[in-house]
């Protein structure tokens, strides 16, 4: 983020005369910031701003959102442009590597998250540990620390190859240990990834297959669960990506990162109002023809 060489803002103590000056940031898109880093070496104070409403805690190239405009940008494309031309994966993708990826970069990338999927089987036994009623955020939570334990041999932060391997399987991997979670709430058998299905048609069948009877996923349900993914890849610095960033920034593993980033979002306040809005939704009783299934 550029600072602006021609307009500054001064801050000044009318008690003791002394003065800051505080060098404006410009960014690409919204409001300037000011930059007070060295606001405590300058005039002994530190700032007050519960909930970081008028603070910009990093410089970021990735989002740019602005809600009340209905504007939500991944890496300068509009976001509905992506959901029409795009899938989540590609999207994912873009979001990683700064890039929307050729068809042949795109395949690797697929291809690297689709033989992923699997979750080593002593990490599924965890959920027998689990009582049936569980909240599933509670057993996701547990599952994605657990990882470390597992494939600790991407645990190094400062190893872009590591970082690399540790995004596609946290990927590739969370579905499978949801969808888990799912099924030991009602008691079901796992049900495994199967490679020959997309992303989210692959969620969709660990989620409702059963043993006893063919399954296949309704094609408007997985596209809208595409859709949904691709309107919810990246929200800027809300309170699940700032908790995994605080929690990273100490140099912990990255799935303990991401495990402290799903509690946030457990919160009635942040990801938890959606599982309110989901308990208030219409059944299939109440819809029989209109209404995808509950999970």
């Amino acid at each position: 983020m550029p600072m602006s060489a021609a307009a500054k803002y001064e801050l000044k103590n009318p008690v003791t005369h002394r003065a800051a000056d505080l060098n404006i940031m410009s960014g690409t898109l919204g409001p300037d910031v000011l930059d007070i880093s060295h606001l405590t070496r300058d005039l002994g104070v530190f700032t007050y701003d519960p909930g970081f409403m008028s603070t910009a805690s990093t410089e970021s190239k990735i989002t740019y959102i602005d809600g009340d405009a209905g504007v939500l940008l991944y890496r300068g494309y509009p976001v509905e442009q992506l959901a029409e031309h795009s899938s989540y994966l590609e999207v994912a993708d873009l979001l990683i590597n700064g890039v929307l990826p050729t068809r042949a970069q795109h395949k690797v990338f697929r291809d690297s998250i689709t033989r992923h999927t699997m979750v080593n089987e002593r990490l599924l036994r965890f959920f027998r540990g689990f009582h049936h009623d569980a909240h599933p955020m509670a057993m996701l939570s547990a599952m994605v620390a657990s990882m470390a334990a597992f494939y600790y041999d991407t645990t190094e932060i400062h190893d872009p190859r590591q970082r690399e391997i540790f995004a596609h399987r946290i990927i590739a991997k969370l579905p499978t240990i949801a969808a888990a979670a799912y099924k030991h709430s009602l008691g079901q058998p796992f049900v495994y990834p199967r490679n020959d299905l997309s992303y989210c048609a692959n969620l969709l069948n660990m989620f409702f297959a059963v043993p006893c009877e063919p399954y296949a996923a309704d094609p408007v349900a997985v596209e809208a669960l595409d859709l949904l993914f691709i309107l919810h890849a990246d929200h800027e610095q809300n309170a699940s990506t700032s908790t995994v960033r605080l929690a990273g920034s100490t140099g912990v593993n990255p799935y303990a990162a991401i495990s402290a980033g799903v509690s946030a979002l457990w919160g009635p306040a942040h990801g938890g109002a959606n599982e309110a809005v989901l308990e208030c939704r219409p059944t299939r009783e109440d819809h029989p023809q209109h209404v995808l299934p509950r999970a």
